[in-house]
This record gives C-alpha cells, structure tokens and sequence, in this order.
C-alpha cells in the first residue's frame, strides 16, 4: 500500500546529505510512495529528484504564495503563504516522517509529527530521544532501512 511520506531536512546541506537525499526519495518513488516536503532547495529537491528518477510523485508546501517558486521535481506545488508556519502542513500530509539533517525548521516538523501523532524515523537528524517529549523517533542507518522503518510503523497502525 503506498502512503504519503513527508521528508524533512535542510535548505542548506552538504554533498553528502545531498545523495542521502536523493536516496531516500529514490527509495521511496520505488516503492510507490508519494513524497511530501517544503518544495524548496537542498533536502527537499533532492528528495524530489531521487523520487522521480523512479517516477514517483512529489507533493511540495511552500511557504510563499508563488506556485512556481517550487524546485523543478516538485509535481503538485501548494503555495500557503505561511512562511515557517507551514512546517505544520509538511509534517501533517505526511502519514510518517523521514528526518534528514538540518536545523530548527526540521526540529519543529519533528514537534509537528509529534503533535499530529505522525511515526517519525531519523536519519542523520536531531536526537531528540532525551528530552521525553513523547515522539517516538526510531533512529536508522540507510535510507533503505528509513523506508522499511515508516512502512513498518505504518502497518503497525492499520
């Protein structure tokens, strides 16, 4: 069955966290599973790019009111016009949460999938495990596991 998955990370990232990225999606188009991010650069286009190299779709929420502004993968652009305040929507179409690397912006999509009761899996990301907020981060290693570890929540749930 394939679900929405929301990808959350950086703006800004590193070559590394880039083909991590498009790993991620690439997993994710593979499996069937549409993709839900910001819609703008780094993390977010390089989840969209892996994703459709397995043509699988890309939801993008962005946080202006131009369409257009969404990266060139992005298939279905939501322009909100909430700025930061749409991180709330990138964590609430998703039905799980992939973590990447990145900063306050990804923290609180974390605390939104906490708030939405969203199954969140970390990959590279803030170790929130301490702070007993009641998130249920499971922390993995490659983004095969990822994919496996949100199908598996997902399950779990139906």
């Amino acid at each position: 069955m394939s679900h929405r998955i929301s990808v959350i990370g950086g703006g800004a990232i590193t070559d590394d966290q880039r083909e991590l990225a498009v790993a991620v999606g690439r997993e994710l188009g593979a499996r069937g599973h549409t993709v839900v991010c910001g819609g703008r650069g780094g993390t977010m286009a390089a989840v969209c790019r892996g994703a459709k190299t397995q043509d699988g779709e890309t939801i993008g929420i962005l946080p202006g009111d131009d369409r257009a502004a969404a990266n060139d993968y992005v298939d279905v652009p939501i322009a909100t016009g909430l700025g930061h305040a749409r991180n709330a929507l990138v964590a609430l179409n998703g039905d799980a949460v992939i973590a990447l690397a990145g900063g306050v912006g990804t923290l609180t999509e974390i605390g939104f999938a906490g708030i939405y009761d969203r199954p969140v899996v970390g990959l590279e990301t803030h170790d929130v495990s301490d702070l007993d907020l009641g998130i249920a981060l499971e922390t993995v290693e490659t983004p095969e596991a990822a994919v496996d570890a949100v199908e598996r929540a997902l399950e779990d749930r139906s």
